[in-house]
This record gives structure tokens, C-alpha cells and sequence, in this order.
């Protein structure tokens, strides 16, 4: 089985080509670093290859500072393009409404930040062959507006003008542009959820000029049996032998959206995705390298780092494949933007130390936080926790991070530590209120611990949306204790990304207590399900 590509929450996917190699980019929201870009020689395989930017402008919420954050906001459906021998990224972020554009003459960075005068939802670029440059977006009424020279607003006096108006017996208007110049023709993919089928459809308008009339319409309608969960939204690559694929997205329950790979070709100058209108299960791929090992999207750490992370005051360091641009391992991202003075890795030992910085009432208003994706169908983490320095009322431990979270952890009472899970269930999807949430969860287990020291674990099933988590500890002997009963996950607006796992500590009477974490293990056989 080819898909889904990535088995984790890697949606809004761009791509390029550069030469025999291939670089995507997806939405990271709040998370930081944040604007990741993965590398591949096949289209089936990926590895990170950079963060674009480690903190985008460090807003009050975006430190999660005076009970504000960011959470389904951030940056979002980055438009990625070479040209020139120059890499560009542009995106808008939904916090601060402003349209970003990053370059670099290397993919790796140093990236170079400005901005586009102007809000453009879901953009496209296209760097035409007349040396004009044209951005299209939009939901609904479809935009293509001709940029200035340097990118930096509209082109006085240039092409600008709605291209396509979707109708209105639609739940989601056209949107997720992505427009491309092949063959003197030009090409404009979007996505829209129609009325009659309630689910994700791939369309795609072609046009003999920018400004068109554009023809076109539904391209792509399958569900891949998941539901009614349709696969769309995504670019068009080539490859350097003249084959064509698709990566489109799908809504694939708490463990996110998920890349899906299709095969195109081409009937009277019209993309034909798929076979039958399908994702075929097994298909060719080009093979290069195909004696190449990619690092993996997500992975255990022992925190007993080859070189040293560099955490001085948000002084960054140079970007690293191998660690992320602040230092950690680039699986690892904070579900904001983090204090790096409250986080120190001992190398040595083989430790990761987060300390608080303000007081709060649970988990989603804590700082710090430190998230992997969860990946389908299977997954599990493990991880030691030393309590010894938390404080009173702080809590620390591992969760899984989304609107429906939960987490097995300790509390640290007046004289004692309790060996607690905790869970929020909320049902409305459309709940955005819940991004400020500061009500505690509900605590579901209680046990007077005896030692500092304790192994936590969670245990995800996603697959075909059962999306539960069972949350456990381990004992000295090894032994796997599960706490409480299953718990219910669930994708949902307010945070809009899939589950994450994650090493938290927050206070809630007094800022400065410590976490200490080590041995982190994270498996994707079924042990505990």
C-alpha cells in the first residue's frame, strides 16, 4: 500500500521539483518552528529537510501571554515555488492577517521574511514566463491579482479581478488554489464541498490567459472508503521521466489530515486523476536512490544529542536537518512559541527540563508543551517523568494534544503526589470558543504515588476513526497498568489539527516548578489496543 503517504497530520500540501528531488510543504498552524518542508526522491518516502521560520512575530498570543493563544490559527496552505534559483514560501497567517513571503537561495535557510500587502487565503504563485508574477485566492469568488516587482503589494495598474465564483448549493465554496502555467495553458485546482454529496471535490479550470474564461469543473470525487471524507486539495507534480502525480489531502478523524499520493495523467489538455475516478490501492513511483534511508517524521529520543542544543534567549541557531531549528530533534515541535530559557537538555543524562513561567488551569494554556503527531493507525508513547521538582498545584506528565485531550500525569498536592488522568470531551465542532478555554479538566483517576519517579504511557487507535487513546503507567517490573477507560478523540475547529503527543507541565498557584523527562519511546505497533 502506497497511502496514505505520511500516516500523519501533514495537510494543505504544496510541491515542487527541483531537479530529481521533490519538497513539500504543509500547515503548521500554532506549532513552532513552524512552516516545515519534508524532502522525498520517490514521492512515497519523506524526511524533514527545514523549518522556515522558528517564531513568526511573537505576538502576545502567540507566546501564549495574557490568557491569549493562537490555537486554529497560525500559518496556513503555504504556496512553495523555485524560481530563479530561489525557493519562496508565502502564506497567510489567521492570527495576525498578514500574507507572509519567505526566500531563500537554500532550502535549508537562512530565510528571509517580508510581507505582501493584502490577505490572500489559500494563495497560489505563479511566476510567469513574461517575467509577470500573479498570486490567486480566495473562498467562493476566486481572486488573481498581479504582484509588484518585489512581491511586496498588488502591481499598480496590473491584472486584478475575480476568475471563478463558485454556486451557491455548496457547504464550502472554492478554495485551496493552487495554479500552474503547463504547456502555455493555465491551470487553477480548487476545492469545494458540495450540498449534494457533503464532501471534499477536487476541481480544476483551465484557461489560455490569466485572466481567462476559465472552463472547467469536478475532476475528483472518491472517499477511499473512510467515511464520507472525500481526497482533495493539493498540487500537481512532474516527473523528470514525464509522469504525473497529485498529493491531495484527507480528513481522516482525530488523527488529522492526511497526504494521499494519486497518479494523473492527461485527456485533451484536462487532468485525469486516479483510475476510475479512484485512488488506485498500488501504483508506480519513480525510484531514485533507492538505496536512500530517510530519517523518520516522528520517532523515540533519548535527548543524548550528538551536538549540543543551542537554547540561549532566541538567539537562533543555524537550521539542521537532523535537529530542528531550536535545537531538538525536528520531530519535536512546542504547541506555540516557546520560552527557551524555561527548557534545558542535559545531553549527558539524557534529559529534558521544562520549567513554568506563569500560573494557568490546564493543559492547552500551558507554555512549552512538546508535540510529536500521532500517526495512523497505531500509536503509542512512553515516557519517565521525574516529579521531584514540580511545585504545589503543578501538574506535568504526557498527553495527547487536541480539542478532546487527555493526559496521564502527576499532581502534586499540599503533601502529596497523585498519580492522575484527566480528560476534556467537548461535541460542538463549530465550538471556536474553546481556543480560550480555562475550565480544568476532569480529573478520572487519582493514585498516591510513593516515588518522584514514574513511566507514563498512551496508547492512540485511529483506525478508521475509532479514534480513542487509553491512557496507562508502567511499573518497576515492567508492568502495564491501564487507568480508567478509554478516551474519546476527536478533530475539531477550535485547535484544527490533528492529535499530538505531548510532555507538559503547568502550574496553577505559582510559576517555577520543573519536569523532568527522559526516555521517550514512541511505536507504531499495537501493544496496549
Amino acid at each position: 500500500m502506497i497511502n496514505p503517504i505520511t500516516c500523519l497530520d501533514y495537510p494543505d500540501v504544496d510541491m515542487i521539483r527541483v531537479e530529481n528531488t521533490y519538497y513539500m510543504v504543509s500547515t503548521t498552524m500554532y506549532f513552532m518552528p513552524g512552516c516545515e518542508i519534508l524532502r522525498s526522491y520517490d514521492l512515497v518516502h519523506w524526511e524533514h529537510c527545514s523549518y522556515v521560520y522558528d517564531t513568526l512575530d511573537s505576538t502576545p498570543a502567540q507566546r501564549m501571554e495574557d490568557g491569549l493563544n493562537i490555537y486554529g490559527n497560525g500559518m496556513w496552505a503555504a504556496s512553495l515555488r523555485y524560481h530563479n534559483n530561489t525557493f519562496y514560501v508565502c502564506f497567510v497567517a489567521n492570527d495576525t492577517h498578514k500574507t507572509y513571503l519567505y526566500t531563500s537561495k537554500n532550502i535549508h535557510g537562512p530565510w528571509k521574511k517580508s510581507t505582501i500587502d493584502g490577505f490572500y487565503h489559500d494563495n497560489s504563485i505563479l511566476f510567469d514566463d513574461d517575467g509577470k508574477v500573479y498570486i490567486v485566492y480566495g473562498n467562493k469568488e476566486i481572486h488573481i491579482t498581479e504582484l509588484s516587482a518585489d512581491m511586496t503589494a498588488p502591481k499598480s495598474g496590473g491584472l486584478n479581478k475575480i476568475i471563478l465564483i463558485d454556486n451557491d448549493d455548496v457547504w464550502l465554496g472554492y478554495e485551496g488554489c493552487h495554479f500552474y502555467k503547463i504547456n502555455g495553458r493555465y491551470y487553477l485546482f480548487n476545492i469545494h464541498i458540495p450540498k449534494l454529496t457533503g464532501r471534499r471535490t477536487e476541481s480544476c479550470f483551465i484557461a489560455d490567459k490569466p485572466e481567462g474564461p476559465y472552463i472547467g469543473g469536478d475532476i475528483f470525487d472518491d472517499t477511499r472508503g473512510l467515511a464520507n471524507s472525500g481526497v482533495a486539495q493539493g498540487g500537481i507534480i512532474d516527473t523528470p521521466d514525464g509522469k504525473w502525480y497529485a498529493m491531495l489531502f484527507q480528513d481522516s478523524g482525530a488523527v488529522g489530515r492526511m497526504p494521499i499520493l494519486i497518479p494523473l495523467s492527461w485527456k485533451n489538455n484536462m487532468p485525469v486523476l486516479g483510475i476510475d475516478n479512484k485512488v488506485p490501492e498500488d501504483f508506480t513511483t519513480p525510484v531514485v536512490h533507492s538505496d536512500y534511508t530517510y530519517r523518520p517524521l516522528v520517532g523515540s529520543d533519548d535527548f543524548k544529542y550528538e551536538e549540543d542544543p543551542v537554547f540561549n534567549n532566541g538567539t537562533q541557531p543555524l537550521f539542521s536537518e537532523k535537529y530542528g531549528s531550536l535545537g531538538l530533534k525536528s520531530c519535536w515541535e512546542y504547541n506555540h512559541e516557546p520560552a527557551l530559557d524555561l527548557v534545558k537538555v542535559d545531553t549527558a543524562n539524557g534529559t529534558l527540563t521544562i520549567q513554568t513561567g506563569k500560573v494557568c488551569t490546564n493543559l492547552v494554556q500551558a507554555r512549552n508543551t512538546l508535540t510529536q503527531r500521532c500517526m495512523y493507525p497505531y500509536c503509542s508513547a512512553e515516557v519517565t517523568l521525574d516529579a521531584s521538582g514540580l511545585n504545589k498545584g503543578d501538574y506535568a506528565g504526557l498527553c495527547i494534544l487536541q480539542s478532546n485531550y487527555a493526559y496521564v500525569g502527576v499532581k502534586k498536592g499540599t503533601d502529596s503526589l497523585n498519580l492522575i488522568t484527566v480528560k476534556r470531551e467537548v461535541h460542538n465542532d463549530f465550538t471556536k470558543g474553546l481556543r480560550n478555554d480555562t475550565k480544568p479538566g476532569e480529573e478520572c483517576t487519582s493514585i498516591p504515588l510513593k516515588t518522584n519517579i514514574i513511566r507514563l504511557r498512551i496508547d492512540a487507535d485511529f483506525n478508521q476513526m475509532k479514534d480513542t487513546a487509553i491512557l496507562s503507567y508502567i511499573d518497576g517490573n515492567g508492568v502495564t497498568h491501564t487507568l480508567g477507560s478509554p478516551v474519546k478523540l476527536k478533530f475539531m475547529l477550535d485547535h484544527f489539527t490533528g492529535a499530538r503527543f505531548g510532555l507538559f507541565i503547568f502550574s496553577t498557584k505559582k510559576s517555577g516548578g520543573k519536569a523532568v523527562f527522559s526516555d521517550f519511546k514512541y511505536d507504531t505497533r499495537v501493544k496496549n489496543i
